[in-house]
């Protein structure tokens, strides 16, 4: 594959993953709202005595960590997360093939290198390998800001499941 055929594949992947990350963030989004996950009714096997079993059981339902009060281990209130699942699996898989490009531009590149010396060359072709790193280049960068973006909007999950849990917990009289 030339160079550009791997730009214009990286660039598939990471509008891959970009989209992948939406569908993650947007299934915990559907999770949080969820008001089943949020019901104060309780067991005696899931009551605590300061309500952080059933808080970090709920938690635990939003992000898709296994609920082993459940039968078959489900979390996520017994709808097993599938979308969430589906839509992790897609951005392992996309991110997967964004480095396999990536990681396949510099042999490009080498064997760009070789038919330079071989004559085998045609005129212009420095201009466009320019053009494709300063793409490749481009295209990392926006994939470390959207990885940045992700960690922020995960963080932020993080902080309003601890709040909600918070919230969640018997006040002591």
């Amino acid at each position: 594959m030339t160079t550009q055929e791997l730009a214009m594949e990286g660039e598939k992947h990471l509008e891959q993953t970009i989209d992948s990350a939406f569908q993650i963030i947007a299934a915990m989004n559907d999770e949080l709202c969820n008001p089943s996950l949020w019901s104060t009714d309780s067991t005696p096997a899931t009551a605590s005595s300061n309500g952080t079993a059933i808080a970090s059981a709920d938690a635990a339902a939003i992000v898709g960590a296994p609920n082993h009060s459940e039968p078959g281990g489900g979390g996520g209130g017994g709808s097993g997360n599938s979308v969430l699942d589906e839509a992790s699996v897609r951005y392992k898989n996309s991110v997967t093939s964004l480095r396999a490009v990536l990681a396949a531009i510099p042999n490009s590149q080498k064997a760009k290198a070789f038919e330079m010396e071989n004559g085998l060359e045609t005129p212009g072709s420095d201009e466009e390998i320019e053009n494709l790193e300063e793409q490749a280049l481009s295209l990392r960068r926006e994939i470390g800001e959207k990885n940045v973006h992700v960690k922020e909007l995960i963080d932020k999950f993080r902080e309003l499941i601890a709040d909600i849990s918070t919230w969640q917990s018997p006040c002591s009289v």
